[in-house]
């Protein structure tokens, strides 16, 4: 019978049990995760489990690190997730937020497309420090993303986006990220995407100012291919700034429906 032992093939007898497994292979493990959870009670295995062991405290080989990083996944998600491309425009606080999640569950690649630097009042809502003030947000990102996960491609751009360079700039991606600030510049980055990629899905974002509720963001399927999340009234202005809460409630709904699409789960 075969199972994975983290991430790698291994055969085991029938009626082996996690626990056996452990005692034998990694005696000093702690943590025993079975098909995405820790278990706690021996498990008998079955065909095409996935077990992974691992010692609180100890640093992984780079052979081992990848493995380990999605042993908290759902079966069968990593596999479809290490394929994907996925493409983002703007690098702010909905971009910089979603890059890392989609790093953290193991996407396959990432093209980064910003022209700006962080600047001390991007750090109230986007995922930079201190020390990246003055550098592109490209480069920041890359560097952060390099100590999250080093097993994620990363391109990046430096490049303002319009209707000259959109297609070009995203004709490599299964998926379209949209992450401006700007209204005009999100308009003109769906419509041209709408219009020139059809057969790609697009996932934007309009509505996530302020501390209004939670619960006001919603993700809508507007059309075939198209994606957008927000509440679609709480728009940036005076009065009424954008904050890290609600951009990452909002951005984390825009990861997890690129997640659905990669997995095959088109509806919201």
């Amino acid at each position: 019978m075969q199972i994975f032992l983290n991430e790698k093939a291994f055969s085991v007898e029938e009626g082996e049990t996690t626990f056996a497994i452990r005692d034998n292979v990694k005696p000093d493990a702690d943590i025993v995760v079975l098909n995405g959870f820790i278990i706690k009670e021996d498990t008998s295995l079955k065909e095409g489990d996935k077990m992974t062991l691992i010692k609180r405290g100890e640093t992984p080989t780079n052979d081992e690190l990848e493995g380990l990083l999605v042993a908290r996944h759902t079966p069968g998600v990593h596999e479809k997730v290490k394929k994907a491309t996925v493409g983002i425009a703007g690098l702010g606080g909905l971009g910089s937020n979603i890059a890392i999640s989609l790093a953290r569950i193991g996407i396959g690649k990432l093209i980064l497309i910003d022209f700006d630097v962080v600047e001390p009042s991007n750090l109230n809502r986007q995922q930079y420090f201190v020390k990246h003030i003055g550098m592109l947000k490209t480069e920041a990102l890359r560097e952060i993303l390099r100590d999250i996960n080093p097993f994620v491609k990363v391109e990046t751009r430096n490049v303002y986006l319009d209707g000259s360079n959109i297609e070009e700039s995203f004709k490599e991606v299964d998926i379209i990220v949209e992450a401006f600030d700007n209204p005009k510049c999100k308009a003109e980055l769906v419509n041209t995407v709408l219009h020139k990629l059809p057969e790609k899905p697009i996932v934007a974002a309009s509505g996530m100012a302020g501390y209004f509720s939670n619960n006001m963001i919603a993700t809508k399927k507007i059309k075939d291919k198209f994606y957008l999340v927000g509440d679609g009234i709480s728009e940036a202005k005076p009065g009424c700034g954008l904050m890290a809460p609600r951009v990452a409630i909002a951005a984390n709904h825009q990861a997890n429906t690129v997640l659905r699409l990669i997995v095959g789960e088109e509806e919201v």
